[in-house]
């Protein structure tokens, strides 16, 4: 039991309604908390990321993201170290040695939707980009339901493929 040292008064403030998914985009973010958590099953572990969007209409607001980094699944324990790589090449540190050397560094959190699952409704999946990223990415589809990774080509400033970007011509 937790004593509050007073009457909380549940009628004059507005309850929580939680959170919707945001919408699909790009948007500034940094990852502002994070630690090791065991799995449900207790034989495995994530890397458990808060992440907050720093500016624009959903500044404020949090996003999370689970990477299961210790897990008999070696295909979850790939995807996991694929988007911790990720993550340190946004933020610029190759080599990290604790998940805060991650932290409080701007990044572009590239934010997709997945369709409900089973009884979870719809959420958020994330994409971890740099900040300055100097990328082509292709649309993302506009249908609902399942949508497929956006292919990111970068291309190198002086090579021809660069020349034909009205943006990358030297004047």
């Amino acid at each position: 039991m937790a004593s509050f040292g007073h009457t909380f008064d549940a009628s004059s403030i507005e309850p929580s309604n939680g959170y919707d998914v945001l919408p699909p985009g790009k948007y500034l973010a940094q990852i502002v908390a994070s630690e090791m958590r065991v799995t449900k099953d207790g034989h495995g572990q994530y890397l458990y990321l808060e992440v907050d969007i720093l500016d624009g209409q959903y500044a404020g607001r949090k996003l999370f993201d689970r990477l299961n980094l210790v897990n008999a699944n070696t295909d979850a324990v790939q995807i996991a170290q694929r988007t911790l790589s990720s993550i340190c090449r946004a933020v610029g540190k190759m080599q990290v040695s604790n998940s805060e050397q991650l932290h409080m560094i701007p990044l572009i959190a590239d934010v997709r939707v997945r369709p409900p699952k089973g009884m979870y409704g719809e959420s958020n999946s994330i994409r971890y980009l740099p900040r300055n990223a100097d990328a082509v990415a292709a649309p993302a589809p506009s249908n609902s339901g399942f949508r497929s990774a956006t292919v990111t080509t970068v291309a190198a400033p002086n090579t021809p493929a660069a020349n034909g970007l009205p943006w990358k011509r030297q004047a």
